[in-house]
């Protein structure tokens, strides 16, 4: 009898003794943590939208020194090189243009009064270069064709009944139709900015002013044909001097799904400067911390961010919110994971992408040339435009409460800022996330984001700068990283399926 109390007294001391040693872990953990400040960072998002790396434009020189810099800190912090050739740099073809200047866009028409009117249009209020433009001067007369669709199986032309040939066209991005539609599948072939000015070029057509105004890489590049982006400020002029209203007519073609090509009065010119570099090279930057497990470390969990923004226009487009802070976020826990008293037993792979601004190029590549067999991989975290904002959210997360519930549960415990949740969707419509690209090659997926936003948001802009963060947001975002990584990559109970 008294043989089993000293047991079950010695037992009670052990238990007692691991608890505390427990306690010590967590505080040594938390204190950890708390080194990430406001202040590193600010300085980081600062040196990613800086000068030096003239907006990070994918394949650019900008965005290669942009890559080094990120595998400096890596290396810094002991982070294990998994790019080419032991560096941390995976590279893939990406051609990019570089864009010297603004350019011009003007529209020249004769009033009901016979009188002759020309407004010159200012960049970025009113329309943003084309940045894979054709460099030179066109001058041409102007036909609007709807979304630029010419779709026979699916009822659908834009192009009907109308010549448009040797004129600039004036047409929309996206779809006339919602995303939520039963045969969406059969419209995502003709949502691609690719296919849009190919079809364009087939009908004739010298040139276009695109509905969507904003810096855009991802477009296809023809040295013969110059467009721009316009917003719809111009496009309500060209619409209002042929006594069209833009609005009630786009929303006319959405409604009934009925194509309404036309003339539209007077001309326009558009001016571009570039230059196109086609043999160039961008890459991914990935690093590992490897984990201590014998057998677990040969799972990975992958967390990743694009490091691409959109480069130069003229004016820097710094590419803060989009996406220097999902970036910040992530490199930011890497260096306190690879300082943490407490180890993983998982592997943690962190992915930079390159080339997402010009059609998830990066993601692509790495899905097709891994680093660690999809059958061993844990899930994909996807970090994107995450530094504005009050509240955090897993997007995709409830559809993997075994891997999300540690992100919750480091909110729960350490973050305690409201979070929002939902279920992983599969992709129907043009992908538009690196995320989206591992979902669609069967790999598990959600995205760390942010909600509940206090600032605005410029996106694709030149105001897309440090100014735009929240950075009280960003670093509870990189200590619910560490913890959500650890609670992951430390769980013995967790399957891979």
């Amino acid at each position: 009898m008294i043989g089993k109390k000293y047991v079950l007294v010695a037992v009670l001391l052990i238990s007692s003794f691991l608890s505390f040693c427990q306690d010590i872990e967590k505080q040594k953990q938390i204190r950890l943590t708390q080194t990430i400040t406001e202040k590193e960072i600010i300085e980081y998002a600062t040196i990613l939208t800086s000068k030096e790396f003239d907006g990070r434009l994918s394949g650019s020189p900008g965005y290669m020194k942009s890559a080094q810099w990120i595998a400096s800190k890596f290396e810094k912090w002991g982070v294990k090189p998994m790019g080419d050739n032991g560096s941390y740099l995976q590279y893939f073809d990406n051609a990019y243009t570089k864009v010297f200047d603004s350019g011009n866009v003007s529209y020249q028409f004769i009033d009901e009064n016979e009188k002759n009117i020309e407004k010159n249009y200012r960049f970025p209020e009113e329309y943003f270069p084309g940045q894979n433009s054709g460099s030179g001067n066109i001058e041409g007369e102007l036909v609007y064709v709807g979304f630029g669709i010419s779709a026979p199986e699916l009822g659908y032309d834009d192009y009907a009944g109308i010549d448009v040939r040797g004129k600039i066209l004036v047409f929309e991005s996206g779809l006339p139709v919602k995303g939520n539609i039963p045969d969406i599948e059969r419209w995502v072939p003709y949502d691609y900015h690719q296919y849009k000015f190919k079809n364009a070029i087939a009908h004739g057509a010298i040139g276009w002013l695109y509905i969507s105004k904003l810096a855009n890489p991802n477009t296809p590049y023809n040295k013969d044909f110059v467009y721009a982006h316009i917003g719809d400020e111009v496009a309500n002029d060209m619409f209002n001097a042929s006594g069209k209203n833009y609005k009630e007519i786009r929303e006319e073609i959405v409604k009934n799904l009925i194509p309404n090509p036309f003339v539209l009065r007077g001309k326009a010119r558009i001016n571009a400067n570039t230059q196109r570099f086609e043999d160039s090279k961008s890459c991914n930057v990935i690093g590992l911390i490897e984990g201590i497990d014998p057998i677990l470390k040969n799972e990975v969990i992958i967390i990743g961010a694009h490091l691409d923004a959109v480069g130069n226009l003229g004016k820097l487009l710094p590419g803060a919110l989009d996406n220097a802070s999902g970036v910040v976020d992530i490199i930011t826990a890497a260096r306190i994971l690879a300082q943490s008293p407490v180890k993983p037993k998982r592997s943690i792979l962190f992915i930079m992408f390159g080339g997402e601004e010009c059609g998830l190029l990066g993601s692509t590549f790495y899905v097709n040339n891994p680093k660690f067999p999809k059958e061993k991989v844990v899930c994909m975290i996807n970090l994107d435009m995450v530094g504005n904002g009050t509240g955090l959210a897993l997007w995709g997360g409830e559809s993997f409460p075994e891997i999300s519930r540690h992100f919750t549960d480091a909110n729960t415990n350490y973050i305690k800022r409201t979070m929002k949740t939902s279920e992983a969707r599969p992709v129907k419509t043009r992908p538009r996330t690196d995320g989206a690209v591992f979902t669609m090659n069967g790999f598990k997926s959600f995205a760390i984001g942010t909600t509940d936003g206090v600032k605005t948001v410029y996106y694709h802009h030149p105001l897309d700068n440090v100014d735009a963060l929240t950075p009280d947001i960003m670093v509870d975002v990189a200590r619910m990283i560490y913890f959500g990584l650890l609670g992951v990559a430390n769980d013995e109970t967790l399957q891979i399926k």
